[in-house]
């Protein structure tokens, strides 16, 4: 892989890095060896504004494709090349469970974020979370990351998942002619951006609660302006959600 190389940082002149570092291609390579590790990544990005940059622009990149690579393939297929809300949004997505713990989301649930070992996407399960007419959009959507025992809110499940070209799909037209509104004051914990309310404005289907294997009416998710989502349901007992599967 060929890369534009940058010199000098582009950042303030209190930058230890204004005195010369690695160019990209050797940090390529170094990151490359140690499997893009997404820790590491991070930590580099700390570093400085160069280096934030390059995460943002290469490094996330690789780890995207290399954790899931026929998603990252498909979401990149309509010639882009670059994902709605950046690399690193996206790479946080696939490893991160948002959990809940501001109090602004999901009403008084606490549940905190935690990353999680290896997470399923599926295309095809995306389909269950769109309403008729949308589901000619793409979405990818998780396996719910289970939280179990969680007092009166029983067996907890939370799901992400990502829109492909969500800002000329069929659901982002649908939200802006129901003129939903965006919350108030929570944002996506990986992106940072505005979120809408699927459950208000009436878009989540009742196929969405099979697929997971929860109660109807116990489901709730969001959607931000980049097409992240991510929602939470209450999930059935084993038994019961495997009827809920086979009736399906």
């Amino acid at each position: 892989m060929i890369l534009t190389k940058q010199y000098r940082c582009v950042h303030s002149s209190i930058c230890q890095c204004t005195k010369g570092h690695l160019s990209e291609d050797v940090i390529f390579l170094v990151f490359r060896q140690l499997n893009w590790n997404p820790k590491l990544i991070a930590a580099l990005s700390c570093v400085c504004k160069w280096f934030d940059d390059l995460a943002k622009r290469v490094l996330w990149k690789e780890f995207c494709k290399t954790r899931a690579p026929k998603m990252m393939l498909d979401l990149q297929s309509c010639g882009s090349h670059s994902v709605d809300g950046n690399w690193r949004a996206l790479g946080k997505l696939l490893i991160y469970c948002s959990g809940c713990s501001g109090g602004r989301l999901f009403n008084s649930i606490q549940i905190p974020g935690h990353f999680v070992y290896r997470t399923r996407f599926s295309r095809t399960s995306g389909k269950s979370f769109l309403l008729p007419h949308c589901r000619t959009d793409v979405l990818y959507v998780s396996d719910p990351c289970e939280h179990l025992d969680q007092g009166d809110d029983g067996d907890v499940g939370f799901f992400r998942g990502v829109f492909k070209s969500f800002m000329v799909s069929k659901v982002r037209r649908m939200l802006i002619d129901r003129g939903a509104q965006l919350h108030p004051t929570a944002v996506c914990p990986y992106c940072k951006a505005k979120m809408w309310n699927m459950l208000q404005a009436n878009m989540v289907p009742l196929t969405a609660s099979c697929k997971l294997g929860a109660y109807e009416d116990s489901i709730e998710y969001y959607v931000c302006l980049n097409g992240h989502m991510l929602g939470i349901c209450t999930l059935l007992p084993l038994s019961d959600s495997e009827e809920a599967s086979e009736s399906e």
